[in-house]
């Protein structure tokens, strides 16, 4: 502890000396607050590194030891928040829980694919400096001096800085997320991170101007933050629970999936319990109503879905305004369109809609994984189901309003097990993936009846807890619970594979 103040003064120590004498940094597009993240080894303003000690201690390397059964990632951030600079290091554990020795690993680094916005500074395999690495747009391939073994395990450090980048949405609702507003800033899928490795390859995508293309694996995350130029921090909504020591906030994620920060000086925060889980919303000043009312669906949505698939396993679980179009989910946070929330009190709204689609991915994504590139149907098709058995249970009264406006408007169509590469729009991939998704699932629990639907989807969410799951798993799962035949229901709805 004594070891880690001293490190913290030490940052904040040379940050105001750097100030002082006016070192390079980063231009100041506007004024803004930022996100939260944690302590980092060395404080790196512009293109000048101030190397100081590592928060953690060296670890001997691993990979003669046993592996743990998932990755861990220990990141340090230091952030100033006016300049929208962050310097980051992670300390990432992998074990090879597959069946073959690798020679490499690749991580995926998204934020490389934004212009002047990610710098790599250095990179180690159990303390071993690494040069001949290949940065690729967003793909990190990293050569290993010896093959991992399965059952082993490696420690690499990455050091880099980012400058976010300023997101002009007041004429683009449906922009990117990374990078910050007038209003906030969000880091989502802002650190480096192993892709899976299935079938013999790497798991790493082409990003696409629409849907998700990254496939997160499971890991254990300890993420510190400590912000840095301003003598009160903006307030963080995060994945996991925080806790503060000293100048930093840590925050713990156990079995997450994608860790996702969004911060501002203008966030007011609202609470309620939703059995053991804390449920928060995070929205700007004039919105509380409505973010009050977001919350208390989320909280329900919670309760519900914890009942009809499994228990929700977080102890918290953050919503959080922003400009998007609709909504999007990580581990345990959830972003929902500002704009929806300039609506009326019904539950019939577009605000109740999301809200509860973004609290079904903490079951359909988050804790049961896929692949959202080549088989978005697994997480979004029983998302737009969740939401209508919100309906059903919650507020039936106004299930055929949400039928109507949710889904039969736009007159759904299309295959559902489609990648996200194969549609021609938008559009197209929304009425096919999430709306006639819905259609084949709704027609599916009829054909095998209520009950043994039900207990399917039970054993679907147990099954797939933790993994990635496939198109195979699905249909492999629900015979364990029915006999009855649905072929025409799967020739309908499914290309053939």
């Amino acid at each position: 502890m004594i070891q880690r103040q001293l490190y913290i003064y030490f940052v904040l120590v040379t940050s105001m000396v750097l100030n002082l004498f006016q070192l390079s940094a980063p231009p100041v597009v506007k004024e803004t607050r930022a996100l939260s993240e944690k302590p980092h080894s060395a404080l790196i303003q512009g293109s000048a590194a101030l190397k100081v000690p590592s928060v953690h201690p060296v670890v001997a390397p691993l990979v003669s030891k046993p592996a743990p059964v998932k990755e861990k990632y220990n990141i340090d951030i230091v952030m100033d928040y006016d300049r929208h600079f962050l310097t980051v290091e992670e300390v990432i554990t992998y074990p090879n829980r597959t069946s073959t020795s690798l020679d490499s690993l690749t991580l995926a680094v998204a934020p490389n694919l934004v212009p002047d916005c990610f710098d790599l500074v250095r990179l180690a395999v159990n303390s071993i400096p690494v040069t001949d690495y290949k940065l690729n747009k967003q793909r990190l391939d990293i050569p290993l001096a010896s093959p991992l073994k399965p059952g082993a395990a490696v420690q690499l450090t990455v050091r880099y800085t980012l400058s976010l980048p300023y997101l002009n949405q007041s004429s683009n609702i449906d922009a990117p997320l990374f990078g910050y507003t007038d209003m906030q800033a969000n880091l989502i899928n802002w650190y480096a991170f192993v892709v899976p490795f299935a079938d013999g390859k790497w798991t790493l995508h082409d990003p696409w101007w629409y849907g998700d293309y990254l496939v997160y694996p499971k890991a254990d995350y300890t993420v510190d933050l400590l912000f840095v130029g301003k003598e009160s921090a903006p307030v963080v909504a995060a994945s996991g629970s925080a806790e503060k020591i000293v100048d930093i906030t840590r925050y713990i994620l156990q079995d997450g999936r994608a860790f996702a920060l969004s911060i501002s000086p203008k966030f007011q925060v609202s609470t309620m319990k939703a059995g053991s889980t804390t449920v928060s919303s995070y929205y700007l000043p004039a919105f509380r109503k409505p973010a009050e009312a977001a919350m208390q669906v989320s909280a329900q949505a919670i309760i519900l879905f914890s009942k009809q698939f499994g228990e929700y396993p977080r102890s918290t679980y953050s919503i959080v305004q922003a400009g998007l179009n609709d909504s999007r989910a990580f581990s345990g946070l959830s972003f929902i369109s500002r704009n929806f929330y300039k609506t009326d009190a019904t539950p019939a709204n577009n605000l109740t809609y999301a809200s509860v689609r973004a609290a079904a991915h903490q079951w359909w994504s988050d804790q049961v994984g896929n692949d959202p590139a080549t088989e978005p149907w697994l997480d979004e098709s029983l998302s737009t189901y969740s939401e209508m058995s919100y309906f059903e249970n919650i507020h039936p009264d106004v299930l055929s309003k949400w039928q109507a406006n949710r889904v039969d408007f736009f007159r759904p169509q299309g295959k559902i097990n489609t990648a996200i590469y194969k549609n021609t729009t938008h559009d197209a991939y929304k009425q096919a993936v999430y709306l006639n998704g819905m259609y084949f699932l709704s027609d599916l629990r009829k054909r095998v009846g209520e009950h043994a639907f039900d207990n399917f989807l039970r054993d679907y969410y147990q099954q797939g807890q933790g993994k990635i799951m496939t198109g195979n798993d699905f249909f492999r799962i629900l015979n364990q619970h029915t006999k009855i035949d649905y072929s025409d229901l799967v020739s309908k709805y499914f290309n053939p594979q």
